[in-house]
């Protein structure tokens, strides 16, 4: 096993001062850092005066760029494939498996350390995730011992969906939310998705925006503000 690599990244501490009551757990997507979506917080902070926002930086510097981050490598990844044949973008999804299971341990060890520090519980975590974040997010908090309060994932997909109904230990419920033209992450990748979950039993709502590509619009921002509320409405 790969030792652990410590992460650390931007947070936005409770504007309601303590305590902390819930936790945002904010995973960015290939190339970014956790500066990219710290700033999700400003959107929604006003209403989760409570709840602190974590955006740890991934493990690993970017293959592909000197600055950005990545939670695993995607070299084996080819969008053109996932639109051409979906079957055989699963497989190399599939791939990815070893390098997710690493980031998952180290978003674990990061999460367990706050949660701690806190005296809070996997419950009071709500995971969100892009791109990227999203793989890691959805792959994460659905094999907690406790189920998390949610996971909200934008422009993503799962990893290793074949083998979710047995790995499955926690069922929270999901939200998704995909632009139609997504030219990195094919907006097909939902749709499997979903299916996944709903298949292994978990409650979950997808949202297409159309006319969007790889990021994150108003709308998709107001629906993610009500997914969180409807998670931590009994925190």
């Amino acid at each position: 096993m790969t030792d652990l690599t410590p992460l650390d990244g931007p947070r936005r501490a409770p504007s309601g001062g303590d305590p902390t009551k819930s936790i945002v757990l904010l995973l960015h997507g290939y190339g970014a850092d956790g500066n990219d979506l710290i700033g999700l917080a400003d959107y929604w902070q006003k209403d989760f005066p409570e709840t602190l926002f974590l955006a740890p930086h991934a493990p690993e510097r970017c293959e592909l760029s000197p600055f950005g981050r990545q939670w695993f490598s995607l070299d084996k990844y080819d969008p053109d494939l996932q639109r051409r044949d979906p079957k055989a973008g699963a497989q190399v999804f599939e791939l990815m498996r070893e390098g997710v299971e690493q980031a998952r341990r180290n978003v674990d060890q990061f999460l367990q350390t706050e949660l701690e520090r806190c005296n809070l519980s996997m419950k009071d975590v709500g995971f969100v995730g892009f791109s990227q974040g999203t793989m890691v997010s959805l792959f994460t908090g659905l094999r907690e011992n406790v189920a998390p309060a949610g996971i909200l994932g934008y422009s993503g997909a799962m990893i290793s969906a074949s083998r979710l109904s047995q790995e499955i230990t926690s069922r929270p419920p999901v939200c998704l939310v995909h632009g139609e033209q997504d030219d990195v992450v094919p907006f097909t990748a939902m749709g499997a998705c979903e299916t996944a979950l709903k298949d292994a039993g978990i409650a979950v709502t997808s949202h297409s925006r159309p006319g969007l590509g790889h990021g994150i619009d108003e709308g998709g921002l107001d629906i993610g503000r009500h997914f969180l509320m409807s998670i931590f409405a009994n925190v």
